[in-house]
């Protein structure tokens, strides 16, 4: 399990360093041909994590509804964020880790709601969970790069 939680800091501190490298304008720019900007894409791993792991195991989330909401899979940007909403989902990068890191060591997660992903796989279990959460973050990830880019 430890090697789930390696591999998803990995992908976090990644998200953190384009975070750092970019100005707000870079995160809020959506370039032509693209439904999404860098930060919805940030944003939305945690919500998407937040709503795995945690909402399908019958548990409350890290971060408040009206984010899930607003980063949920088939949104998109509704006008910029801040720097201030910019550094929340920072901060979020790391204390949902963390939280979720721990919450796995101690047993937290007992009950899981199976789902079928979009993409065909079915999550019958928080590890099937964690397992398909790194696969989202970072095919993200890889999206994050592309629009790096082009911004």
């Amino acid at each position: 399990m430890n090697s789930i939680f390696k591999t998803q800091y990995a992908i976090r501190k990644v998200l953190i360093d384009v975070l750092e490298s970019c100005s707000l304008e870079q995160l809020n720019k959506i370039p032509d041909g693209f439904n999404n900007n860098i930060i919805w894409n940030i944003a939305h791993c945690v919500a998407a994590q937040q709503t795995l792991v945690y909402k399908l195991s019958g548990l409350s989330t890290m971060v408040s509804e009206e984010f899930i909401v607003k980063y949920r899979k088939g949104t998109k940007p509704e006008s910029d964020v801040s720097q201030q909403e910019v550094d929340e989902i920072r901060g979020f990068l790391s204390t949902t880790l963390e939280n979720t890191r721990n919450d796995f060591t101690s047993g937290l997660f007992v009950d899981y709601n199976e789902y079928t992903t979009s993409m065909g796989f079915t999550l019958s279990n928080v590890q099937d969970a964690l397992d398909f959460n790194n696969y989202h973050e970072g095919l993200h990830t890889g999206v994050i790069m592309t629009l790096r880019k082009l911004v």
